[in-house]
């Protein structure tokens, strides 16, 4: 199925204009991109030893009073 065609479908099962749908998609894009991007950009932390530990280091030295745990 061509994507304009996909688009239109999912459009009407949804009652959304095909406007609204593409910026729809295109917003659930960016989102799947970033969270790709930061898990990469987490893994690599974790690879690099000295790095990882500065990082618990500092994670475990912060501290906010906000009520929660």
């Amino acid at each position: 199925m061509a994507t304009h065609q996909q688009l239109v479908a999912l459009a009407s099962e949804s009652g959304d204009s095909l406007q609204d749908t593409v910026r729809e998609a295109a917003d659930a894009l960016a989102r799947r991109r970033f969270g790709s991007r930061v898990a990469a950009e987490f893994a690599a932390l974790r690879a690099d030893q000295e790095a990882w530990a500065s990082y618990r280091r500092e994670l475990e030295s912060t501290h906010v009073s906000d009520g929660i745990g």
